[in-house]
């Protein structure tokens, strides 16, 4: 696979990183020039310094990392940022506190993951009817715990 072009927007950007070899997102750097308080409850906006290619026909999607969302409480405030193939502005992570404490985070802190994946764009049509399944129209919970 052909490698992602990064541009650099500011000389300190972190281009992202694999913390292994079979990793599927790659790490998201906070691009800062002091360090950020993220009051409990609060939601800020971590600029990352990079601007992206993304291969046509692809998304990027911006997951928590884990052990920041799981020890930390900091994760994207949107669940998963999508970022289309045709953006070309600063990639940047919406960061929400879901803990009772304030939360700092410095430049170079390692803030989300980036997942690029291949996306469909199917046309939509109107019909009267669907095909029948047998779950049908169970959903929430309808399969299972």
């Amino acid at each position: 696979m052909e490698p992602i072009k990064v541009k650099k927007l500011k000389e300190q950007a972190i281009l992202p990183t694999y913390g292994s070899a079979e990793a599927a997102g790659a790490d998201l750097y906070a691009c800062l020039s002091a360090p950020v308080e993220i009051e409990a409850g609060e939601t800020v906006f971590i600029p990352t310094g990079l601007a992206m290619e993304l291969p046509k026909n692809c998304v990027g999607l911006i997951y928590a990392r884990s052990g920041l969302a799981c020890k930390s409480d900091l994760a994207p405030a949107n669940k998963v940022g999508v970022i289309d193939s045709d953006y070309r502005g600063e990639f940047i992570v919406a960061l929400h506190n879901h803990g009772a404490q304030k939360r700092i985070v410095c430049h170079g802190d390692r803030i989300a993951q980036l997942v690029i994946t291949p996306v469909f764009t199917p046309g939509f049509c109107q019909v009267d009817e669907l095909n029948d399944t047998l779950r049908a129209q169970k959903g929430f919970g309808s399969t299972g715990k």
